[in-house]
């Protein structure tokens, strides 16, 4: 699915010095489209100060505000942040998920003025069906309150899981399949023989992840060092750019988010492919794959098995 950015009148006057300084050195051509961020360190930050792990959570929300108010004045038309995971919600005590629920809640209510302020609207992905009301219905709130905006989309993953996303489409997908069969008259052995089977595609997929309407992230950016993707976006990353940083999300401000895109802009995406700079005159100076097979032969296979192998090379009838 081809993404068309958005133009939006320019609001980089509105970066704080040091935030324009990094960005004037950026290439306004290369600017990722999507943005996604595992917002790690919040219950680390409080240790490291001694205090309790609600107040990094909630010095954690403050972050959010300052990196989706920076996102939103360069135009950046999707930022995704992990900030619920479907483990939090199974595993951390329950005093610790009431507190986020709480949190979560609190954050919407306080900044749906700051988002219209900023032209950002809502969204959510996750199963988020399975939420307390009250937080439901506050989600709900902030996302139609911000529906009509038209910069920046942050999503917030709530009650998350990227295997749990994968499961939910093909459950959708087969829903789907039955349904069509229903509708049909037939059987699902029918329609699977009509083709069905042959038409599910990588395409036909993603239209069926909560993220269908959005393109995949050009970047995934983690904070506190850990270098593990958690669960997050799975499907969705397999070409991302991956930013990892060793400063605690509580600290993480949008200069380093602009950072971030600017160590983005260093590399090379090849998508699977060759680099720019790999041209065909490169490739005829390479050694024909036989002759390198050849020579690494010996290295490659256990000792016993290469002299078995030479004794019947030499065995082979000359021609």
């Amino acid at each position: 699915m081809a993404f068309t950015p958005p133009s939006f009148p320019s609001r980089i006057h509105e970066l704080s010095p040091e935030e324009q300084s990094v960005y004037r050195q950026l290439d306004s051509a290369r600017m990722p489209q999507h943005i996604a961020i595992i917002m790690d360190g919040n219950g680390r930050w409080a240790g490291k100060r001694a205090l309790k792990r609600f107040l990094g959570h909630q010095k954690g929300a403050e972050s959010v505000q300052y990196v989706v108010e920076t996102a939103s004045r360069i135009n950046l038309p999707w930022l995704t942040l992990y900030a619920f995971s479907l483990e939090n919600n199974l595993r951390r005590p329950k005093a610790e998920v009431s507190f986020l629920m709480k949190l979560l809640k609190s954050y919407l209510i306080g900044n749906v003025k700051r988002m219209n302020d900023n032209n950002v609207r809502m969204a959510y992905i996750g199963r988020t069906h399975d939420l307390p009301q009250e937080v439901q219905d506050t989600m709900q709130w902030a996302m139609e309150s911000t529906a009509k905006n038209t910069g920046t989309t942050l999503t917030l993953a709530l009650n998350y899981g990227a295997r749990t996303e994968i499961v939910d489409a093909v459950r959708s997908i087969l829903t789907n399949l039955a349904t069509e069969a229903h509708t049909r008259g037939c059987s699902i052995d029918d329609l699977l023989g009509a083709g069905a089977l042959e038409s599910l595609d990588e395409a036909s997929i993603a239209r069926a992840l909560y993220t269908r309407e959005m393109p995949d992230p050009d970047l995934v950016i983690r904070t506190s060092g850990e270098q593990r993707i958690s669960n997050f976006l799975l499907w969705q990353i397999a070409y991302s750019e991956i930013f990892i940083t060793d400063r605690l999300w509580p600290d993480f401000r949008g200069i380093h988010l602009l950072e971030a895109i600017q160590a983005y802009q260093r590399r090379e995406r090849r998508f699977g492919g060759l680099g720019e700079n790999l041209t065909d005159e490169n490739l005829s100076t390479l050694e024909p794959a036989d002759e390198v097979a050849e020579e690494i032969k010996d290295h490659l296979l256990p000792e016993s098995e290469s002299r078995s192998e030479s004794k019947a090379d030499h065995a082979l009838p000359r021609r």
